[in-house]
C-alpha cells in the first residue's frame, strides 16, 4: 500500500478512504470520556458491519491510502438515505500511534464489567499495542477493513464475541451449532445480521442488543485485529480473511483523541468557562472516532458520554437525556441514540457549562452566580429503576437506556421528586403566539408512501404532520442569556411553525439551539436534533433597537431549520454538491421568515428582491476575485457520484483554503433555484419542494434527481427550451455568472425598497459635499435633514452604496453613526460600518471595529485585510491587537487566513 504522503492537505481534495463497497457499518456503539485537563476524549466505539452483497470472496487491494482512486468507477453502493456536509475548519494532521494511559469504559460502570472486560482496560494501559511486525504477519490476500480516521491515537482493535451474549440463542433458536455443525463463527455473523435486520417497530430491542454485545468481551481465539493507521484512514486485518463476508461482524477499537485534532474544537465560552464541540469541519468526524465518512454509508448510533458532573452534554439525538451521576468519580453519564440511519458526519457533540434559556432568567443567574439550571438535576448512579437485565432483553420487557433513564424519577435536595425532564422543552400555543395558521398542506397530498429503508419515519406518523412546533430548548453562556431570550427563544416556535407550514412535516422529534463560544467559523451549522449558531446572530443593543435586529436572528434560524429537510433528511450523495443543502437552505430561509413574520404577498416579495440585490451584489464580488475553479457547482461534472470499486473517492476542494470562506453554493445555488422558480411560478415551485420532499426524505440525491422530478412535473419547461443540459451547462458545471442572472439584477436595483435606499444615500452625498471645504474657525451647523426609516437590509445596502465613495466626511462619518445607531445594529449592519470606518480612516470608531474583531469573529476575517492593505501605521496595529486578543480561540482555518494577512 503506498503511503498518501503527496497529498497536501492545505490544497488537495480531501481523500474518502472507506471501503463503502465492500462492507458498511450499520451501527456505532460510542463509549466516550471527555478529559477537559487534557483536552482529550477516551473511549471506544464498537461497529456493527454488513458485507455488501455481490462482493466476490476475494478482493483486489485497491483499499489502501495510495489506491484508493481506482481507474474503475462505480456507483456508490449502500444506503441512500439522508446526509450533511459541514465545511469549516481542517487541520494538520500528525503521523504516530501512542497508547491510551487508560479507557474505563462508562457501560461497564453502569452495568458491571462483563466477562473479559479487564482485558480491555490492560489492553489500553499498554503504551503501544499498534506492531508493525503483526501488520506484516498479514497479507495482501487478507480482506482490509478501512476506516476513515485521522488525529486519533488507536491502543487496540479487537474482535467482539458476542457468543458470550446469553440472548443469542433465545434470538436464533434455530442455529445450534453443535448438532448443525455451523462454526461459531457463522453464528455469530447470523446473530448479528439478525440484530441488523431487526424490523425498526422493535428498535428498543435492537439497541438494547446492540447495546449488550458492545461490552461483550473480545474474541478469544483471535487476540488483537492487525491494524496500521496512516495519515487519513485506519485499516484493519484478520489473519487468514480472504473476504468480507468472513470478517468479523463486531469489532471494537480503543482510542484516544489528540489536543489538536481537527474535529473537535476545545476553548472557552463567553463565560470563560472550559468547553469541546464539534467542528463540523472538512474531515467531518474521523478525528473524534474511526468511521466510514461516504454518504453512502448510512448509520444507526448510540453513544455513551461520561463528562464532569457541572457540565451539559449536548448531542444529535432522538430524546432528551437525563444525566446519571457517577458519585466516584464527580462524573456525569449522559445517554443518546438515533434510529434513523444517517452519516457518520452528522454526529454533533458539545460539552460546556452551558445554562437553559428560559423565558424568565433566573435572578440569581442574571447576578452571575453559576448555578446549573434543568440540566443539572441528576439521578443517582446504581441501582434501580434505571436497570435491565438480559432476561427483560430476551422477554422484550427491556426499555432503552436512554428511555429508562428518562422515565426515572429526579430527586432534589429536600428529598421531593420532579416532573419528567419533558418539563424543560419549550413548547408554543398558535394560538398565544399570533400566529397565521395558514398552511400549504392543503395544495399537495398529504398520502406519504416511504422510498427510503426501514426506520421509524415522522413523514408516517398522524401525530407528526399536525405537530408545527416541536419540542425545543435552548442553550448558551450566562452572559448572554437575555439577549438569547429575547431573540433565539422568541423567534424559535414562529420559525419552527413557518417551516412546517412551508415544508410539512419536521423530520426530527426535537431541537436543541447552542449559542456556541466567538470563535465558531460561521454563523450557524445544523445537525440532528441539534443547531450550532453563533453570537452574532444576536442583538446586544438597546431595548428599542431590539425589534429591528430580530432579521439576522430570525432569518438565520430558518436558513438552519431548513437543513432538517435539505441537508439532513434529504442530502447529497456527492459532497461537492454542497448547493444542494447550501442553496435549498439559502432559498427557503427567506420563504420561512416571511412566512414568520406574516408578511403579505407584496411584502414578502419586496423583501425578497432586496435580499436577491444584496446577494447578488456579495456573489459577483466573490467571483471577481476567486479561482473559477471554485466557482463551479457541480465540479465533478459528468462523474459526480462515482467512486472506485472499493467505494473510496475524494471530495474536490475540500482542503483548500480559499474554498472555506466562499459562498459560491450558497448563493449561485440559491440564484439557480430563484431562475427555476421564475419559470413555473412561486407558489407552484414551493408546492414542487413539497412533493419532492415526500418522495425523496430519508436518501440521498444528485442534482439530476432534483432536476429529473422538476422538469417531469412542469414538461412545458422543456418545451420552451429549459432541458436537463442546458441547466447543467448555464447553471451547474461552469464558473461564472448566467446570462439570466446579469438580466434580473437590473430589475432588482429598480424595486422600491432599493429605490428608498437610493434616496438616502443621496441627501448623504449631499452632506458630505456640504462638508468639503469648509474652515474650523466657525462652528459648523449641521443642515436638517429628514432621514428616512430603513430596515436592517435596507440599511446593509445603504452602507454598500456608501462604500462605493471615494470621500465621506468625517462629520458625515459621525452623523452616519448617531442617527442609526450602527453600534447597536446586527452583525451584517456592523459589519458594512467596520469597513466604512476602515476606507475613510474614521478613528473615533475604531472601538467598533475591534469589538466587531472580538466578537465577531465569523465574519472579521477580510476585515483584517482591509485593515493592513492601506499600509496605514495604525490600523495595522489595530489587526495585530486583535489578532493578539482572539487567536487562542479563533478558528483554526481562520486564524491561519489572518495570520498570513496580518503577520
Amino acid at each position: 500500500m503506498e503511503p498518501d504522503g503527496d497529498l497536501n492537505p492545505d490544497t488537495d481534495d480531501l481523500p474518502l478512504r472507506a471501503n463503502t463497497n465492500h462492507i458498511l457499518v450499520r451501527h456505532y456503539v460510542l463509549d466516550l470520556t471527555v478529559h477537559f485537563e487534557r483536552k482529550v476524549i477516551s473511549g471506544s466505539v464498537v461497529f456493527f458491519l454488513e458485507p455488501c452483497s455481490g462482493v466476490g470472496t476475494t478482493v483486489k487491494d485497491d483499499t489502501g491510502p495510495g489506491n484508493g482512486d481506482g481507474a474503475r468507477t462505480v456507483e456508490a453502493r449502500g444506503s441512500q438515505n439522508a446526509f450533511v456536509c459541514r465545511s469549516q475548519d481542517e487541520d494538520t494532521v500528525e503521523d504516530g500511534t501512542k497508547g491510551l494511559e487508560e479507557t474505563t469504559t462508562s457501560i461497564e460502570k453502569m452495568f458491571g464489567a462483563v466477562e473479559g472486560g479487564s482485558q480491555l482496560q490492560t489492553a489500553a494501559k499498554a503504551k503501544s499495542i499498534q506492531s508493525s511486525h503483526l501488520w506484516e504477519t498479514t497479507s495482501d490476500g487478507d480482506f482490509t477493513l478501512v476506516l476513515d480516521c485521522c488525529d486519533l491515537n488507536v491502543s487496540k482493535v479487537e474482535e467482539v464475541d458476542v457468543a458470550s451474549v446469553s440472548a443469542m440463542s433465545n434470538l436464533l433458536p434455530e442455529v445450534d451449532c453443535e448438532r448443525s455443525g455451523v462454526s461459531s463463527v457463522s453464528s455469530q455473523a447470523a446473530f448479528i445480521q439478525a440484530i441488523i435486520s431487526t424490523s425498526s417497530s422493535q428498535w428498543r430491542q435492537k439497541h438494547q442488543l446492540f447495546s449488550l454485545c458492545s461490552r461483550a468481551s473480545g474474541a478469544q481465539d483471535s487476540a488483537s485485529l492487525h491494524f496500521q493507521r496512516d495519515r487519513w484512514s485506519l485499516q484493519v486485518r484478520k489473519k487468514g480473511v480472504a473476504s468480507p463476508q468472513e470478517f468479523p461482524r463486531a469489532v471494537r477499537i480503543c482510542y484516544e483523541t489528540r489536543p489538536t485534532g481537527g474535529s473537535v474544537r476545545w476553548t472557552k465560552d463567553q463565560d470563560d468557562r472550559v468547553c469541546v464541540y464539534t467542528a463540523g469541519s472538512p474531515i467531518n468526524n474521523r478525528a473524534l472516532f474511526p468511521c466510514q465518512e461516504p454518504p453512502v454509508a448510512m448509520s444507526t448510533w448510540q453513544a455513551t458520554v461520561r463528562a464532569p458532573s457541572e457540565c451539559v452534554v449536548l448531542m444529535s439525538g432522538e430524546e432528551q437525556t437525563v444525566p446519571i451521576e457517577d458519585g466516584d468519580t464527580h462524573f456525569s453519564v449522559w445517554n443518546y441514540y438515533v434510529t434513523m440511519p444517517m452519516p457518520a458526519s452528522t454526529f454533533t457533540l458539545a460539552v460546556g457549562h452551558w445554562h437553559q434559556v428560559t423565558a424568565e432568567i433566573p435572578t440569581a443567574l442574571e447576578r452571575g452566580v453559576r448555578d446549573r439550571t434543568d440540566c443539572g438535576k441528576t439521578a443517582k448512579l446504581g441501582s434501580g429503576p434505571g436497570e435491565w437485565t438480559e432476561a427483560d432483553l430476551t422477554s422484550g420487557l427491556g426499555s432503552s437506556i436512554s428511555a429508562v433513564v428518562k422515565g426515572s424519577p429526579l430527586t432534589t435536595g429536600s428529598g421531593d421528586q420532579t416532573t419528567r425532564p419533558d418539563s424543560t422543552f419549550c413548547c408554543f400555543s398558535l394560538e398565544d403566539g399570533g400566529l397565521s395558521v395558514t398552511d400549504y398542506s392543503g395544495m399537495v397530498d398529504d398520502g406519504i408512501s416511504c422510498s427510503h429503508g426501514d426506520y421509524p419515519c415522522r413523514f408516517t406518523e398522524q401525530s407528526a404532520r399536525s405537530q408545527r412546533v416541536i419540542p425545543h430548548r435552548v442553550f448558551g453562556p450566562v452572559c448572554l442569556l437575555q439577549e438569547a431570550q429575547m431573540g433565539v427563544l422568541k423567534l424559535l416556535p414562529q420559525c419552527l411553525a413557518a417551516a412546517h407550514t412551508v415544508l410539512g412535516v419536521h423530520p426530527f422529534p426535537r431541537l436543541d439551539v447552542l449559542i456556541v463560544p466567538a470563535g465558531f467559523s460561521s454563523l450557524g451549522m445544523a445537525s440532528p436534533h441539534i443547531i450550532f449558531l453563533s453570537q452574532s446572530v444576536l442583538c446586544a443593543g438597546r431595548p428599542g433597537s431590539r425589534e429591528n435586529g430580530l432579521s439576522l436572528c430570525g432569518s438565520r434560524i430558518c436558513h438552519e431549520i431548513a437543513h432538517s429537510w435539505f441537508g439532513l433528511v434529504i442530502g447529497a450523495r456527492d459532497w461537492t454538491e454542497e448547493w444542494i443543502s447550501e442553496g435549498f437552505a439559502t432559498y427557503l430561509e427567506d420563504i420561512i421568515w416571511a412566512q414568520a413574520q406574516q408578511l403579505s404577498l407584496q411584502e414578502t416579495a419586496e423583501q425578497s428582491d432586496l435580499k436577491a440585490l444584496l446577494r447578488w451584489r456579495r456573489l459577483s464580488d466573490e467571483l471577481q476575485n476567486s479561482e473559477e475553479a471554485l466557482q463551479i457547482l457541480r465540479p465533478n461534472m459528468e462523474n459526480t457520484g462515482q467512486v472506485s470499486e472499493s467505494g473510496s473517492s475524494t471530495v474536490k476542494h475540500a482542503l483548500n483554503p480559499d474554498k472555506t470562506f466562499m459562498q459560491v453554493h450558497y448563493l449561485k445555488g440559491y440564484f439557480l433555484l430563484r431562475f427555476l422558480a421564475s419559470q413555473v411560478g412561486e407558489q407552484q415551485f414551493i408546492n414542487f419542494f413539497r412533493l419532492f420532499v415526500k418522495q425523496y426524505h430519508g436518501q440521498l440525491i444528485l442534482s439530476q434527481d432534483f432536476l429529473r422530478m422538476l422538469l417531469i412535473t412542469f414538461p412545458d419547461m422543456e418545451r420552451k427550451g429549459l432541458t436537463l443540459s442546458a441547466i447543467y451547462a448555464d447553471w451547474l458545471d461552469r464558473p461564472g455568472i448566467p446570462k439570466w442572472l446579469y438580466e434580473r439584477s437590473a430589475v432588482w436595483s429598480q424595486a422600491r425598497l432599493v429605490k428608498e435606499v437610493k434616496a438616502e444615500v443621496v441627501k448623504w452625498i449631499l452632506l458630505s459635499q456640504s462638508h468639503q471645504g469648509k474652515g474650523r474657525k466657525r462652528k459648523r451647523i449641521e443642515p436638517k435633514v429628514n432621514y428616512k426609516e430603513v430596515t436592517s437590509e435596507q440599511l446593509v445596502m445603504l452602507l454598500e452604496l456608501l462604500l462605493e465613495e471615494e470621500e465621506l466626511s468625517m462629520a458625515t462619518m459621525g452623523a452616519l453613526k448617531r442617527t442609526y445607531n450602527l453600534q447597536d445594529r446586527d452583525a451584517e449592519v456592523r459589519h458594512r460600518w467596520c469597513e466604512l470606518v476602515v476606507k475613510h480612516a474614521y478613528t473615533r470608531a475604531y472601538t467598533d471595529v475591534e469589538h466587531f474583531l472580538v466578537h465577531d469573529q465569523a465574519m472579521g476575517v477580510y476585515l483584517y485585510g482591509e485593515l493592513m492593505v492601506k499600509e496605514d501605521a495604525e490600523q495595522q496595529a489595530l489587526a495585530r491587537r486583535c489578532l493578539s486578543l482572539v487567536q487562542e480561540e479563533m478558528d483554526q482555518s481562520a486564524r491561519r487566513v489572518v495570520e498570513e494577512m496580518v503577520l
